[in-house]
């Protein structure tokens, strides 16, 4: 489970909680014709927007968001190397036997035992990478679909909250209520736009990111597999992938001096 995720909609929504509590009763922000309005009406333009099937599938998508803790490159990298070891002493046929942490780099060592030319490997596991950006991009339109169009409906519910009392105005009592749905549309909207929608989008988008490098990760130690390239070099190359603060962490003075033996 992502902490960082869950920290934040528990921090924000116990920060919009104590705002409502502390400014007055809560049953003041409570409006069903403007949750009718803002969540059926942004749940409407979604559905006319996208395929049922991507909204549908957007929801599998971001539990990603909440559920799915990410491969760190670092042990990725370390685990590909070990297979490496594994290949170079007893050839390609061992990597049947491993068990690898992710599923693509499962299917990567399996290409690689059943003896498939590197040209079809590297294309196959790149041609998933991309499908699977694909998908994740169609999740990430949907919600930032719904991320525009609750504001919208929003300022929808504001008009008509304000049709609503202007065309009453000789009759008080019916103010109150009018105006009510004016600005809780409004904050509906809001609300679900910038702390549910948009959010979920930009961390599904930077899921995406994270899971194309640790499958690029795969590809690159896939091929050099297969190519016989040593461990040592193999991690060096692959730690192109890290941030430079990453592959200081990583650097040893026996790495540098192995990867100079090989080297020479």
């Amino acid at each position: 489970m992502d902490l960082a995720t869950i920290i934040g909609l528990i921090g924000g929504s116990i920060l919009i909680v104590m705002a409502i509590v502390l400014g007055g009763s809560p049953l003041m922000f409570v409006n069903i014709p403007s949750v009718l309005i803002v969540v059926g009406g942004t749940f409407a333009v979604t559905f006319i927007k996208f395929k049922m099937s991507d909204v549908i599938g957007s929801i599998a998508v971001a539990m990603k968001a909440f559920l799915v803790k990410m491969s760190d490159p670092e042990a990725m990298i370390e685990e590909m190397v070990n297979f490496t070891r594994i290949a170079k002493k007893e050839g390609l046929i061992a990597l049947e036997k491993e068990v690898a942490s992710d599923p693509f780099a499962a299917k990567a060592l399996r290409y690689l035992s059943d003896g498939y030319d590197e040209g079809l490997i590297e294309d196959m596991l790149s041609k998933d990478i991309r499908l699977t950006v694909q998908r994740h991009a169609i999740g990430q339109a949907v919600f930032k679909g719904m991320g525009d169009s609750a504001p919208a409906f929003g300022m929808i519910g504001t008009l008509i909250g304000l049709v609503q009392m202007l065309s009453s105005m000789d009759d008080p009592a019916s103010i109150g209520p009018s105006m009510a749905v004016a600005l809780l549309t409004t904050l509906y909207g809001a609300v679900l736009a910038n702390f549910i929608f948009l959010p979920l989008a930009d961390k599904l988008s930077l899921r995406s990111d994270q899971e194309k490098l640790n499958k690029s990760i795969i590809v690159e130690a896939a091929v050099g597999i297969n190519r016989g390239i040593s461990p040592m070099v193999l991690e060096e190359s692959l730690k192109i992938f890290l941030s430079p603060k990453q592959r200081d962490r990583e650097e040893t003075p026996e790495a540098k001096a192995g990867v100079e033996a090989e080297a020479n």
